[in-house]
């Protein structure tokens, strides 16, 4: 047996102003999106923006329902409104915020399992990294690729 050990790599910023613009303006594009959030059980709204790499943005904001879990996360919405309507352009940056009651929280917002792995099938398919800014007030954080996010990213890519 051996010990392995993992590093991770980020960017932590204690505000926006810290952040490229490029960076600024699709953390600006999630606040924006976290507006159409319906989080009426939860209370905690999320809105996501999506980097295309035309520079074409996609927002997308949590969408629950009474028939849990038939809701659906805004990095989820987000990516796929952006496969969807903009098939075969890969996606650069996610940025996602979050908060209850249409608010920011001070800490980031970090996305569930789920839209990780999303995240990851979109970075494979695209054969590009996908960088994650996960957005709080008082810091945030940014990832070059879905990897330092989710390590051991399941890929059926590559069964043979």
């Amino acid at each position: 047996m051996k010990t392995v050990s993992l590093d991770i790599n980020y960017e932590e910023y204690s505000s926006i102003e810290e952040m490229a613009p490029r960076d600024q303006a699709l953390v600006r594009e999630a606040i924006e999106a976290q507006q159409g959030s319906y989080a009426r059980y939860s209370g905690f709204n999320v809105g996501a923006a999506v980097l295309l790499e035309d520079g074409t943005v996609v927002r997308g904001s949590n969408q629950e329902n009474a028939a849990y879990p038939s809701g659906l996360c805004a990095e989820r919405t987000a990516m796929f409104a952006a496969s969807a309507n903009h098939p075969g352009k890969a996606m650069v940056c996610i940025a996602i915020v979050g908060g209850f009651g249409l608010t920011l929280s001070e800490e980031p917002c970090s996305p569930c399992g789920a839209c990780r792995q999303v995240m990851a099938e979109y970075q494979t398919l695209s054969g590009k990294p996908l960088s994650v800014i996960m957005f709080g007030t008082k810091k945030a954080w940014k990832f070059a690729r879905v990897d330092d996010i989710l390590p051991f990213i399941f890929d059926s890519f590559n069964e043979k």
